[in-house]
């Protein structure tokens, strides 16, 4: 096997590994788990960069493996896979070091970063899946490792949330296997390709390629949380602050999406999914999940919970660039992918801070917050500003170019549906700023905890939602850097459209 057709294998791997080693460890062994979660997380970065430059001068990276009959285990990389490895990668180093500072005193914390690095390899997996089949195993994989995340704490309501998670996410795995095992059975052992698999409708086809579609929006809707498949997501906010990051940001949530992303695109085609009259349906599938999460979001006073509807709300962005049917509503969607990570990171970093520091748990325990915690107070307002899409942030980027799409597509009513997002997205973002900077506080903490140095909270409770907050204003400032977001987003659409 030569070096490019190892890499893809590779990037799995360095999480992969670790994360087998670190289940065998013992408690004690603090500095021998850090080092190899550190080293996992920077070495996966090094070997993306690698195939970052790689790609851009033309080299294939593929790893081909026999699995079954006629099909095989295939992780290749391609532009949009990188981009989804890329945020992926990024995203679990902060988080790492945010969840080792989290769960200092924690038990079971060989446990917890066994598995936590299992999601993220299960999260590459999905991203350089080059077949059906390859995507099929590292998604059921991510919910199986995702489980014990969620019920870490071991209670009542932690088993209850895990319960639930578990019942949804199971049966869209099973609408998965449905529309993958029909999918071949129409097609054959046919593979991701820029452009779409299916060159055309085959005669007779439409009707069962139309159900097949919806099999696999059903499927990737639940972990994505489109409406009415979203009630496992609020309820999964029992598990501890950076499990509830890499769900929202990171893993679960960003895996339906990019899922609806990958098989429109890569397997059906954006023509074809639009001869199929699929896309329209998706539209509106979306802009009511938009507007109904942000709803949802305001009537919540548990930090947590209303982050959780707010992604309800955001995630599908998403999947509403892909429906718009147009490069600029396309790049919007794509964009988002990375851009909704980075912003909903920071929120929840500065939220499971709150609770870590002062026992905060609540938006109406949240008075005065911002002159005891500045630094983390000041990113979370950068990311909630993000989320109404305040220039100039990345979350404006995403909103400008989902509108111009809705106009290039001759949708102007989803012009609606982004404006009433924004008001609501303001109308639950704003009072908890508000609170926070401009209220006074009221009594003492609710369980105030000293960390005993010179920042308002441990340094690594601090760090990453500083860095994800200064992110989320450099991806809007720079967003057309020559070599910068924009422009490789710019690179999957022009493949995807064939322009």
């Amino acid at each position: 096997m030569t070096w490019e057709n190892s890499l893809p294998l590779l990037i799995v791997l360095t999480s992969l590994v670790p994360g087998v080693v670190i289940f065998f460890l013992k408690e004690s062994t603090v500095g021998v788990r850090t080092t190899l979660n550190m080293f996992g997380a920077v070495a996966k970065l090094v070997l993306i960069a690698v195939m970052i430059n790689g790609l851009l001068n033309e080299t294939t990276y593929e790893t081909r493996l026999p699995f079954l009959p006629g099909i095989d285990f295939v992780l290749r990389a391609d532009t949009l896979s990188i981009l989804f490895c890329i945020l992926s990668a990024v995203l679990w180093l902060v988080t790492t070091i945010y969840a080792i500072g989290y769960l200092e005193h924690s038990p079971n914390r060989s446990r917890f970063f066994g598995f936590f690095s299992l999601c993220v390899s299960s999260t590459m997996g999905i991203a350089l899946a080059g077949n059906l089949m390859t995507f099929l195993i590292f998604y059921e994989l991510l919910t199986i490792c995702t489980y014990p995340l969620v019920v870490h704490k071991g209670d009542e309501k932690a088993l209850r949330g895990g319960r639930t998670y578990l019942i949804y996410t199971l049966v869209g795995g099973g609408a998965l296997l449905l529309a993958v095992i029909w999918m071949y059975a129409i097609a054959g052992p046919i593979e991701f390709r820029d452009g779409g698999a299916i060159d055309a409708i085959v005669e007779g086809a439409r009707g069962p390629l139309t159900v097949i579609y919806f099999l696999f929006i059903a499927a990737f809707g639940v972990k994505s949380a489109i409406v009415p498949l979203h009630g496992w997501l609020p309820r999964a906010m029992v598990a501890p602050a950076p499990v509830s990051a890499l769900l929202h940001a990171v893993a679960v949530v960003k895996a339906g999406a990019f899922g609806i992303v990958r098989v429109t695109y890569d397997l059906f085609g954006i023509d074809v999914a639009n001869d199929l009259g699929v896309l329209t349906p998706l539209m509106i599938a979306t802009s009511l999940t938009i507007i109904v999460g942000s709803v949802l979001a305001i009537f919540q006073d548990d930090i947590k919970k209303r982050l959780a509807y707010s992604t309800v709300s955001q995630v599908s962005y998403i999947a509403l660039g892909v429906a718009l049917f147009g490069p600029l509503g396309s790049i919007g969607g794509i964009m988002h992918l990375v851009h909704q990570g980075v912003m909903k990171i920071t929120l929840f970093f500065g939220a499971g801070s709150f609770d870590e520091t002062l026992g905060v748990t609540k938006i109406s325990q949240m008075d005065g917050i911002g002159r005891r915690m500045p630094l983390t107070m000041a990113a979370f307002t950068v990311g909630a500003l993000g989320m109404i899409g305040v220039p100039p942030t990345a979350g404006f980027i995403t909103k400008w170019f989902l509108g111009t799409g809705a106009i290039e597509a001759n949708s102007h009513w989803v012009i609606g549906v982004l404006i009433l997002s924004s008001l609501l997205n303001a109308g639950y973002f704003l009072p908890i700023l508000y609170r926070a900077w401009f209220k006074p506080q009221k009594g003492d903490w609710p369980s105030e905890h000293d960390f005993g140095g010179r920042f308002e909270t441990f340094w690594m409770l601090l760090l990453p939602p500083v860095v994800t907050g200064v992110f989320s204003i450099l991806l809007g400032l720079f967003a057309n850097l020559p070599v910068g977001l924009l422009y490789w987003v710019r690179l999957i659409v022009l493949r995807e459209y064939e322009l």
